[in-house]
């Protein structure tokens, strides 16, 4: 059996002295979409920043392939990309700055690499107008251009269909599937029910590892 990109062991995880879930096992591997769900509160939001290592566990380890995640710091954004539920960008800047800037943190991309990914978002002829002028809708697009840039293998998106409009949820379920079925891999929040999947599609209920 290979190795997988993520994995998951006896991981517990408290948030101000209450205990979320623990004990949880999780693999990924190439090709995997794996959608978290639960209630609010559940500690959804929580466990991708476990998996990506902006949190720190109460109990258990989180393995990058094969290897603990803890030891690996440095690698952690060559191998993973974050897309938070807030947009994370700046309002000062245009698109094209803010892309720019946020690619800088794994692999920098080249000009015309960067305006392709905003006309992917459908952001064409917004590259240069301040962020603070877009809509939150549009907002959310300058952070999702990242996923059509060089870049991980692994995504790790928190409500990324937040604000978006019929047409921009259907793109990016159909970009997130492409993804998988090209050897890439997902791990995502959301309560939007998903209407395309790739085969390596699966659901974990964090209801289930409740404490």
């Amino acid at each position: 059996m290979s190795i997988p990109v993520l994995e998951a062991m006896a991981l517990t995880c408290e948030r101000d002295w209450r205990l979320l879930f623990e004990d949880l096992e999780l693999r990924l591997s190439a090709g995997d979409l794996l959608q978290i769900s639960g209630p609010n509160g559940s500690g959804k939001t929580s466990l991708l920043r476990l998996l990506c290592g902006l949190m720190q566990p109460t109990a258990g380890s989180v393995l990058l392939d094969g290897k603990p995640l803890a030891s690996q710091r440095s690698e952690v954004t060559r191998h993973m990309l974050w897309i938070g539920h807030a947009a994370g960008i700046k309002d000062l800047l245009t698109p094209l700055e803010n892309l720019a800037w946020l690619c800088a943190l794994h692999t920098p991309a080249h000009a015309d690499e960067l305006w392709r990914a905003l006309a992917a978002v459908g952001l064409r002829g917004f590259g240069d107008v301040p962020c603070h002028t877009l809509s939150a809708g549009q907002r959310r697009r300058v952070a999702l251009a990242r996923l059509y840039l060089p870049g991980p293998a692994i995504w790790m998106l928190d409500e990324p269909f937040t604000a978006l409009d019929k047409q921009g949820v259907a793109q990016l379920e159909a970009h997130i599937a492409d993804h998988c079925e090209n050897g890439g891999a997902v791990v995502l929040t959301t309560h939007h029910t998903l209407s395309r999947v790739p085969a390596g599609y699966r659901d974990l209920d964090l209801g289930q590892w409740a404490a």
